[in-house]
């Protein structure tokens, strides 16, 4: 039985069936330019696919009859551009921080590779500029647990702080004052005003400072010194300033005492050679915190 054949009473053009409330869908043909890039596409494809590699198979691909491979191109241009810093790396591997900074030259490079590297590698925590957020140390402001000195953010960079299995990390372990039982709860929220008058971020008239500056020379004096001032040689924060790491309000201050922190960071020192943790310690030095 023939197929009836219905036709658009005003434009005389067949229809495909098709009708929606009363709309019926002319079967126009495509326009010719759509036509001719539709064609033209395929046949480009079908080229590229010959001149490149393209068709997989089950242990290779097909390679391409120009021999052209873009893994192999970024490979040679990676080990060229490699090739090209390897004289810079060796200076940086060899040269004491002394030399490296009277080398002009060398230091644009290294501050250049070490900006990259700080992204790469130490942006996730310490934020890009090392600007820092909580429980993460800024790197751009001058107050240092261990020392701003070059040689002390590379030591620090290369061992790392509580690293397991570095005999050289750098290593402070604050006592869980409360959780350990060392002191009681009141004692510990007289501590922490205390702690809080030495940089004026309390007042200094209440009841319980006296208390804690009793406790604090007690228990605390040992590592934070007489003032407060820490100690760098046992990484003891300064708490007569207003830097801290986890929160100056009274509520963090009162779990530090009572819990501790002990953040970890990574030792460097085998994940990455010793080129790059020196672009490393010039890049955060120069971050406009380093002495």
């Amino acid at each position: 039985m023939p197929t009836k054949i219905e036709k658009d009473s005003l434009t005389g053009t067949e229809t495909t069936g098709h009708e929606w409330d009363g709309i019926k869908e002319l079967n126009n043909p495509l326009p010719k330019w759509w036509l001719y890039t539709f064609y033209a596409c395929v046949l480009f494809s079908v080229v590229w696919s010959v001149l490149y590699p393209s068709v997989p198979g089950i242990r290779s691909y097909f390679a391409g009859i120009t021999g052209s491979h873009q893994r192999k191109d970024v490979e040679e241009k990676l080990s060229a551009a490699a090739a090209s810093q390897a004289q810079y790396r060796d200076k940086l591997a060899n040269l004491d921080f002394a030399a490296i900074r009277n080398d002009p030259e060398l230091t644009r490079f290294a501050l250049s590779g070490g900006r990259v590297l700080f992204a790469e590698n130490c942006a996730p925590c310490h934020q890009s500029g090392g600007v820092g957020a909580k429980g993460y140390p800024n790197l751009a402001d001058d107050d240092w647990l261990w020392g701003g000195s070059i040689e002390a953010i590379h030591q620090t960079l290369r061992n790392g702080i509580r690293w397991p299995g570095n005999d050289d990390t750098r290593l402070s372990q604050m006592p869980r004052f409360l959780a350990d039982g060392m002191l009681t709860a009141p004692q510990v929220n007289a501590v922490a005003d205390y702690v809080l008058s030495l940089s004026g971020l309390g007042p200094a008239n209440l009841p319980t400072v006296a208390e804690g500056a009793k406790i604090f020379a007690e228990q605390c004096v040992a590592c934070h010194g007489e003032q407060g001032k820490g100690n760098r040689e046992l990484g003891a924060p300064n708490l007569t300033d207003k830097i801290w790491l986890y929160g100056s309000d009274k509520a963090s201050v009162v779990q530090t005492i009572a819990q501790s922190r002990n953040g970890v960071m990574p030792a460097w020192s085998g994940r990455l050679d010793p080129a790059t943790i020196k672009m490393l310690a010039l890049y955060v030095h120069a971050l406009g915190g380093g002495e």
